[in-house]
């Protein structure tokens, strides 16, 4: 379908019949464990993007960009744990019409207060929607998955769920989209090999 956004992944935006709609918010749900900010990085390389880290310093998530060949540096910027909410919303309506937007993670916002957090979203998809841009939210699915998890997960246009797992000698990666408005949610899971960048795991699976 034409208009849609690439994910990056070549093969995943064909899964998806050519990307992500324009307006979209998406929940990138993962292990801390994981190599999901792979898929963060890949979600920034065909539009201007505005990072926002709510766990790591504007230089450590610079420099992991820098060190990626042939990426851009998204403008990163470091959301305090003294009135985040605020301090993401004053950042993301400077977003011109178009870009992405990544927080990573969603963690510290999803533990605010639950009316300001809900208020939030709102703000939030309003703006992307009315710019046809783009929103991802990293939720780390850790020991301690913050309450309102599940308003996330039920306000974001699209879910994606890594699930990783250690088998003998052998680490899976396997990328679940169970949640797709203005799409179809996808049938089968897609296996992934996450190195130093993202590409599809063609190995077959032995029953």
């Amino acid at each position: 379908m034409s208009g849609r956004l690439s994910t990056g992944i070549p093969v995943l935006d064909r899964e998806l019949d050519g990307g992500i709609p324009p307006g979209s918010t998406v929940a990138l749900c993962a292990r801390p464990a994981s190599q999901s900010e792979l898929l963060l990085t890949e979600f920034t390389v065909s539009r201007p993007t505005l990072y926002l880290t709510t766990d790591r310093d504007e230089e450590a998530v610079s420099g992991r960009f820098r060190r990626a060949p042939g990426r851009r540096t998204p403008e990163v910027r470091y959301v305090p744990g003294d009135a985040p909410l605020e301090h993401a919303r004053r950042l993301f309506r400077r977003l011109p019409g178009g870009s992405t937007l990544v927080i990573d993670s969603m963690n510290l916002l999803e533990r605010q207060d639950s009316s300001r957090y809900r208020n939030f979203l709102h703000d939030l998809q309003q703006h992307v929607r009315g710019t046809d841009g783009l929103a991802v939210f990293h939720c780390l699915d850790g020991r301690s998955v913050p309450d309102r998890r599940d308003v996330t997960e039920h306000v974001a246009d699209v879910v994606f769920q890594l699930r990783t797992e250690i088998s003998g000698d052998r680490v899976e990666n396997r990328l679940a989209v169970p949640k797709f408005r203005g799409g179809r949610a996808l049938p089968e899971t897609i296996k992934l090999e996450l190195t130093e960048s993202v590409s599809i795991d063609m190995s077959r699976d032995i029953a």
